[in-house]
C-alpha cells in the first residue's frame, strides 16, 4: 500500500485498442505504489484527460485515429503539464517514434516489453529520469535525423573540445560559439536556445555531446575523468539552462542543432 509519504504513481493509458489498455491496465494495477487513473482510445482524449485527472506518466500509443500520439504529446508537452509521455510503438525504428521524441516524449517502448519491464518504465520517467535506451534511441535518430536542419559551423563532437579531460581549467568557460537556427518561425524560442546555449561552460557543452551519443553517466565519468555525481551536476545544469525536460529531450536536442551528426546508414 502507498502512504501519504509516497503516493501512488498516476498512470494514464492511451491506445486505440481496447484489448491493449486492458492488459496494462491489469499489469499496473497489481503493482503497489502505481494507480491508473484513466484510458484514452485517442490522442485528442488523452489530451482532455490529462487535464483532468493530472497524471504523472502517460502511456502513449504513437498509431491512433483521430489525433496519433505524436500530435497529443506535443500538446501535453505546449499545455505545461508535468505529465511525463512514454511512447508506445509495434517498431522501433519508426518515423513516428522519432517525431513524438522531438515533440517532448521522454522515451518509447515496444508494446510486447515484458511486464516487469513496463512497471519498471512507468517508475523511471515518474521519478524524473529518462527512459533513454541508448543503442536503440542513437540507431533510431541515426536513422530520421537526416531531415534535421544542418548548422555548418557548429562544433564537432570529435573536435578539440570533445577531446579535452576535466584536468583542462578552460573547460568552465563559457561556449559562446553555437548559434542554432530559428525553427518553425519561432523567435522568441530561438533566442532563448542560443542564450541558453551561450551560458553552458564549455565542460558543459561536451557533457551534452556525450550524452547525445548515448553514453551514461558512469561512462561520461571515465571518459572525462570525473565522478559520476560531478557528471550528474553537469547533465542537471545542461537540461536547467537550455529548458529541457530529460536526457531524451538533450539527445534530440544535440541533432536537431548539429551538435551531434547522424551516423551513415
Amino acid at each position: 500500500m502507498t502512504t501519504e509519504a509516497t503516493p501512488a504513481i498516476r498512470v494514464l493509458l492511451a491506445d486505440d485498442q481496447a484489448l491493449v489498455r486492458g492488459g496494462f491496465r491489469m499489469i499496473l494495477d497489481a503493482r503497489p505504489g502505481i494507480e491508473v487513473v484513466g484510458e484514452a482510445g485517442d490522442g485528442a482524449e488523452a489530451v482532455e484527460l490529462v487535464g483532468g485527472s493530472t497524471p504523472d506518466v502517460v502511456l502513449m500509443d504513437v498509431r491512433m485515429p483521430t489525433m496519433d500520439g505524436v500530435e497529443a504529446t506535443r500538446r501535453i508537452a505546449a499545455s505545461g503539464s508535468a505529465a511525463r509521455v512514454i511512447i508506445l510503438t509495434t517498431y522501433d525504428l519508426d518515423e513516428y517514434v522519432f517525431a513524438a521524441l522531438r515533440a517532448g516524449a521522454s522515451g518509447f517502448m515496444l508494446k510486447d516489453v515484458r511486464p516487469a519491464e513496463l512497471v519498471d518504465a512507468v517508475r523511471v520517467v515518474a521519478r524524473g529520469d529518462a527512459l533513454l535506451a541508448p543503442t536503440v534511441t542513437r540507431r533510431l535518430l541515426d536513422r530520421f535525423a537526416q531531415t534535421l536542419p544542418s548548422v555548418a559551423d557548429a562544433p564537432s563532437p570529435d573536435g578539440p573540445a570533445g577531446r579535452r579531460r576535466a584536468g583542462a581549467g578552460s573547460l568552465d568557460r563559457p561556449v559562446r560559439a553555437v548559434s542554432p537556427p530559428e525553427v518553425g518561425g519561432e523567435a522568441g524560442r530561438g533566442a532563448r536556445i542560443r542564450i541558453g546555449l551561450e551560458e553552458l561552460t564549455e565542460r558543459e557543452a561536451v557533457v551534452l555531446r556525450l550524452v547525445a551519443l548515448a553514453l551514461s553517466n558512469a561512462e561520461i565519468a571515465a571518459e572525462l575523468v570525473l565522478t559520476e555525481a560531478t557528471v550528474k551536476t553537469h547533465v542537471s545544469a545542461v537540461l536547467r539552462k537550455l529548458g529541457l525536460r530529460d536526457r531524451v529531450q538533450a539527445v534530440v536536442f544535440a541533432y536537431d542543432h548539429g551538435l551531434v551528426r547522424p551516423r551513415p546508414n
